[in-house]
């Protein structure tokens, strides 16, 4: 649709459907699982057997804005023909009434002054009555002061004709300047990645904004649907998780100046933090992107969505670099917007790796799990040994060295070295064992 409109070269859409074609997910599955939100932001939700439809018309207005331009073109038109020929109809009665239609010969005569002039069919009624509407005076019809009741239906049609047209104005004017029209120049990768990122597996994918208008205040919030089931059994078929994102700025915000990699560490209380390349093809899930701020050049709310599937996450894979300096200034390639390439990466889920490494995992019995590792004790041999983790930081057990553990004595000929070690299943342990040198 972008490339019909003339915003992105036919080569980028091309280059997306190679990119597809050559980097499929191992993992696809067969069977295609129902979304809730597609591709192009729009919800793939159906809602059936509203019993309460009125409710739709106590907003006449938010109704007439979400219909489509069709359906909303085809209300404005009944409307104006719908009260033209009303108005016709009530100038042809008045006219009637007041002997206006009755056919005079010349010599009998001027007659008496007439409601409306020139009226003498239904035809010059309706014609009068959409001059009146729409403020068109052609000068050969006019309201005369002998009826009264001429001018009161003349105030009443100049009335109606103004709401009406200001509804129509209104509704045009919100349907043109919707927010989501100005989301259609923000772009998401087709796919999304989880590749190791300073040394942990994280999500990533991939936005931008085609326009040179910015977003302001813009933020992107992460969420995940799937279907849990809770300690009583019962079975929640939307459960949504907020996923955080990765920003030094401790918030969402971003500054969307050119496209960006946006990513989440995926870590204890992530709701990604039992996935591996196995069971993502067999996880119930869906990441949300919403993407939201303030138009720059309107000064109106926008807010883009977007979804990703696990048949649409790549394991072990990272973006390729789109941005270059050319001439003094930032150059983006976005023929290369959703190219990735493959990197090495385990398929085992960050929970496996913490546990292999020796991260306690919090709700384990006791409170309290052991990394084990093999440490060097002396200068011949090894000793199983570890340390307990605290729930409160959970870091790898190899970057600390634990407080309590002195290592005292002299490497000397005929000397014995006194070293302090640490008993399996204990935090410490105040004995000491003497090996010969």
């Amino acid at each position: 649709m972008l490339a019909r409109k003339g915003l992105l070269p036919d080569g980028f859409f091309l280059t997306r459907l190679a990119e597809d074609s050559t980097q499929p997910n191992r993992f696809r599955p067969k069977a295609q699982r129902a979304r809730f939100i597609n591709k192009g932001g729009s919800c793939n939700v159906a809602h059936k057997n509203i019993r309460e439809q009125g409710r739709f018309l106590q907003d006449v207005f938010t109704t007439m804005v979400d219909l489509k331009w069709q359906h909303s073109l085809l209300i404005f038109t009944s409307a104006f023909l719908c009260s033209w020929m009303l108005f016709a109809m009530v100038w042809w009665l008045l006219a009637f009434a007041h002997g206006d239609l009755v056919p005079r010969r010349p010599e009998d005569g001027p007659g008496p002054v007439p409601c409306v002039t020139a009226i003498h069919s239904f035809t010059s009624a309706f014609l009068f009555s959409i001059e009146v509407q729409v403020t068109i005076g052609f000068g050969g019809r006019m309201v005369t002061e002998e009826c009264p009741l001429a001018i009161t239906v003349l105030i009443i049609q100049n009335i109606l004709g103004l709401i009406i047209n200001a509804v129509m104005l209104g509704c045009v004017f919100m349907k043109t300047a919707q927010a989501n029209r100005r989301a259609e120049t923000l772009i998401f990768s087709r796919n999304a990645v989880i590749a190791p990122r300073n040394g942990r597996p994280t999500f990533m994918f991939r936005v931008g904004d085609l326009r040179k208008s910015m977003i302001i205040s813009a933020t992107v919030q992460l969420q995940v649907i799937r279907r849990t089931v809770t300690m009583e059994g019962e079975v929640i078929p939307v459960c949504q998780l907020d996923i955080q994102v990765e920003n030094p700025l401790r918030s969402n915000g971003i500054f969307l100046v050119s496209p960006l990699i946006i990513s989440h560490t995926i870590e204890r209380g992530s709701p990604l933090y039992e996935l591996s390349a196995q069971s993502l093809a067999s996880e119930d899930l869906e990441i949300i992107v919403i993407l939201e701020g303030v138009v720059e050049t309107t000064g109106i709310t926008m807010q883009a969505r977007t979804s990703y599937t696990p048949d649409e996450i790549l394991w072990g894979r990272r973006f390729v670099s789109i941005m270059a300096e050319e001439d003094g200034r930032y150059a983006v390639d976005y023929s290369k917007f959703g190219n990735t390439v493959p990197v090495r990466m385990s398929s085992l889920s960050a929970k496996e790796l913490d546990q292999t490494r020796g991260v306690q995992e919090e709700g384990a019995p006791g409170g309290v799990l052991q990394g084990w590792g093999l440490v060097r004790a002396g200068r011949g041999g090894y000793r199983r040994g570890g340390r307990a983790c605290d729930s409160s930081t959970s870091q790898l057990w190899y970057t600390h060295t634990e407080k309590g553990e002195e290592l005292e004595g002299e490497v000397e000929k005929g000397k014995k070295k006194t070293v302090k070690l640490e008993e399996i299943g204990r935090d410490r342990q105040e004995g000491e064992e003497e090996l010969s040198d």
